[in-house]
């Protein structure tokens, strides 16, 4: 991430960066309250885990788009890889931003990763679910997702492709 991020932003010409924890969890929930974004059980054929019913299941990552996306239209918040995010890990939230940034106070801390992937079982794939790795620790069960802080705005924020809705003062 921290040659991948930096080439993706001049490349672009826009500002990348890791999600935090806090966004990671609000992306993989959609808008839900259960377990997983479909719903309180893993049933079968939803994402990329040991026990969740793909052909991929614990062997490897399956390709984007294998599963369908969660009402936010992202692919794959569940499973497939560890997602890591800019968090350091606390083994509790006391103290964490109530504002949605990262607590992340050094380099070199062990970063949180979420989402579960294919060789770990259903439970570790739950929204709520936290883990964490060293900062330099590298493995083929984690990756990332990397995200871009849009300017402000009031009024229609967008769902889904041609589907619009207000909220009232958020942007």
């Amino acid at each position: 991430t921290e040659e991948y991020i930096p080439w993706l932003s001049k490349k672009t010409g826009k500002t990348y960066r890791l999600l935090t924890e806090a966004e990671d969890e609000y992306a993989a929930r959609a808008g839900t309250t259960t377990k997983y974004s479909w719903g309180d059980a893993i049933g079968s054929g939803h994402a990329n885990c040991n026990g969740c019913g793909s052909q991929w299941d614990n062997k490897l990552t399956a390709p984007v788009g294998s599963f369908k996306a969660n009402a936010f239209g992202l692919f794959d918040m569940h499973g497939n890889v560890w997602q890591w995010v800019e968090d350091c890990y606390k083994d509790s939230y006391a103290g964490a931003p109530a504002d949605g940034t990262s607590a992340s106070e050094t380099a070199s801390c062990g970063r949180v990763v979420r989402g579960g992937s294919w060789g770990f079982v259903p439970g570790y794939l739950r929204s709520a679910n936290r883990f964490w790795v060293t900062s330099d620790g590298r493995n083929f069960f984690l990756g990332f997702r990397v995200g871009r802080t849009l300017p402000a705005r009031t009024g229609a924020i967008t769902i889904s492709p041609g589907e619009h809705k207000s909220v009232q003062g958020r942007p």
